[in-house]
């Protein structure tokens, strides 16, 4: 028997301005579909998506969703004018009775149902607006990036909740970990064009990839065709005139055939500038302390950071990360320790709350009005990394077309704003860049370009983000901040974090037992593992396939035999990391044989 689907849109097509969004659109989200939606920053994934909600109709074409099924939509910015508290706005749709359902979607999500509106800051109204719709538990939902504002704790509470709920969802998100955890299809938006693969995120980049080289070759194929026909044309046409106008008007058709193929939007141009190099040690604190209301921020922390690191601050929302980084910066005085601060520091810093952006200002104006970029006596032209440039030029850089430098920064879309904040920052030179949230937003290949340009950035990073994958590519240290006082200092990014972290509580756990059940355990275990030697043996697998990846890397990236001379800072950092992280792979592999051989008795 033929399933009904959740949804079905049919011949869909919607146009902003003159230049069509969609058209002729087919789409249909089956039982159980879990979807990701992807696509370029103002490709149109809200506002598709706010067409299957019902809250944009299309030029032409249908959406239907069969009798007694319901579609849920979460709101990027809900309406809650009218509601006292948050949990008045996400209880609104329930049954007398069923508060119970916002309460606990509010403890995973951690915001306060009790929060009047009024006072509500725009990242709870967002959790509010996602527990409404967990609360509502629709037959299909609808998530635009549902993980922004969301700590990692709560990112975890979703994921599990969305693994376990028999709904259909579609999910709009940069978060690659929540994505590939979470899908089984996905719809790619490029061009005006939806195609649709049953496969999940994990496998986006590969079929995305297919498509642009077959894209590539085609094109390659009928640019000879046509060279080769123009070159007929020219030689042979008089001769044959009669005989051959049918292929003439092939020609014709040709051209226009090629000249109707879209090109692909290339990569944001973005470049990061390292200014004059900072001393060795870049900051240096010493048992730092801090308290605000009774809150215990930080407690006898100690962190060195220096010139070349990428420190990653992660831990709850509320939890001082923000604080901990002013207090590092000497921004904030803390109650006890030091900080010292080394030579010669010129700092950039991406603010999340995005207060460097007025929504009431053009683009133009965004940049021409910053007095660190404003250029003397050209009104059209800004400062970029010491240099003057056109301001639509610099736009263009960052995918800004010349229409959107004259639109209000209220316009843009969520990753549009990034970029625009991307493009102030990058304009100035530095040797700290301090990234408070920087992937909110952003679409797949400008996350990519992003870590590309941190990984070659001579300076120092610290950085806030809840975003795994992204804390596991840039990340060489990782402070990981639990409240009540605890920051904890840990090599590596995430995994790596939460792997030492398992570890350090397997320990405990350990060292907790009382005496007999040790003796006990103890016992067996010299003809074995222990539990700790036994969970080390499973994660050394896959930390020796990391360490490899990273040597083909350097190793790859050393093979460039000019790299020593055009750049011999870089090619000493490359040969240093390269030492390191072989004499690592040396160690892991030694510890998982012997492991191995004690696991055999």
């Amino acid at each position: 028997m033929a399933r009904v689907p959740l949804l079905q849109m049919s011949g869909i097509s919607l146009t902003f301005g003159g230049d069509p969004v969609f058209h002729d659109l087919d789409l249909v989200v089956q039982p159980g579909d879990r979807v990701a939606l992807v696509g370029r920053n103002g490709s149109g994934k809200s506002t598709l998506m706010k067409v299957m909600a019902g809250l944009v109709e299309p030029d032409a074409g249908e959406v239907i969703v069969p009798p007694g099924l319901s579609v849920g939509y979460m709101e990027q910015d809900p309406d809650m004018s009218g509601f006292a508290t948050l949990g008045d706005f996400a209880a609104a749709t329930l049954e007398p009775g069923e508060m119970y359902r916002v309460e606990r979607a509010g403890e995973g999500l951690k915001f306060d149902p009790a929060r009047a509106v009024e006072t509500a800051s725009g990242g709870e109204r967002r959790r509010a607006a996602l527990a409404r719709l967990m609360a509502e538990a629709p037959d299909l939902m609808l998530l635009d990036e549902p993980t922004n504002h969301l700590d990692i704790e709560a990112i975890g509470w979703l994921e599990d909740e969305l693994k376990a709920t028999r709904a259909g969802f579609v999910l709009i998100s940069h978060d690659r970990a929540f994505l590939r955890e979470l899908t089984r299809a996905t719809l790619w938006i490029d061009r005006g064009m939806v195609r649709r693969q049953e496969r999940g995120f994990a496998d986006f980049e590969a079929w995305r990839d297919k498509i642009w080289e077959d894209e590539d070759m085609a094109r390659h194929k009928m640019d000879r065709k046509i060279k080769s026909e123009a070159r007929w044309a020219v030689e042979g046409i008089s001769a044959r005139r009669k005989r051959n106008m049918g292929r003439v008007r092939a020609l014709q058709d040709l051209r226009a055939e090629r000249a109707a193929m879209i090109r692909r939007q290339g990569a944001a141009a973005m470049a990061l500038a390292s200014g004059p190099k900072s001393g060795k040690k870049v900051i240096e604190a010493r048992g730092l302390a801090k308290s605000y209301g009774g809150k215990t921020i930080v407690k006898g922390f100690d962190l060195l950071v220096q010139r070349g690191d990428r420190v990653a601050f992660v831990g709850p929302n509320g939890v001082g990360k923000t604080t901990l980084i002013k207090m590092l910066l000497g921004q904030v005085a803390p109650d006890e320790g030091t900080v010292q601060l080394g030579t010669n520091l010129v700092p950039a810093i991406f603010d999340q709350s995005r207060d460097q952006l007025d929504d009431d200002m053009t683009l133009w104006d965004s940049l021409t009005g910053d007095p660190e970029m404003r250029v003397s006596g050209k009104a059209d032209q800004i400062m970029v990394r010491g240099q003057p440039k056109h301001v639509v030029g610099y736009l263009k850089e960052f995918l800004f077309d010349d229409r959107q430098a004259r639109a209000p920064v209220r316009s843009l879309s969520g990753g549009e704003k990034a970029r625009l904040l991307l493009a102030k920052l990058m304009a100035r030179e530095s040797n700290l860049l301090v990234l408070d949230e920087p992937t909110n937003d952003l679409d797949v290949e400008t996350l990519d370009l992003l870590q590309e340009l941190l990984d070659d950035y001579d300076g120092t990073v610290l950085l806030v983000s809840h975003d795994r994958d992204f804390l596991d590519r840039v990340a060489t240290t990782t402070v990981a901040m639990e409240g009540n006082g605890r920051a904890t200092v840990y090599a590596g990014g995430w995994s790596d974090y939460r792997s030492q972290r398992q570890d350090d509580e397997s320990e405990k756990i350990e060292k907790s037992k009382p005496k007999a059940e040790k003796l006990k355990q103890d016992k067996p275990a010299q003809e074995g593992l222990s539990f700790t030697e036994k969970h080390r043996l499973e994660k050394l697998p896959a930390i020796i396939d990391r360490l490899g990846a990273e040597i083909a890397k350097l190793e790859e990236f050393m093979a460039d035999p000019d790299l020593f001379a055009k750049e011999p800072v870089k090619f000493q950092k490359a040969t240093e990391a390269l030492v390191e992280r072989q004499k690592a792979l040396a160690d892991a592999e030694e510890e998982w044989l012997m492991l191995e051989e004690k696991a055999e008795g």
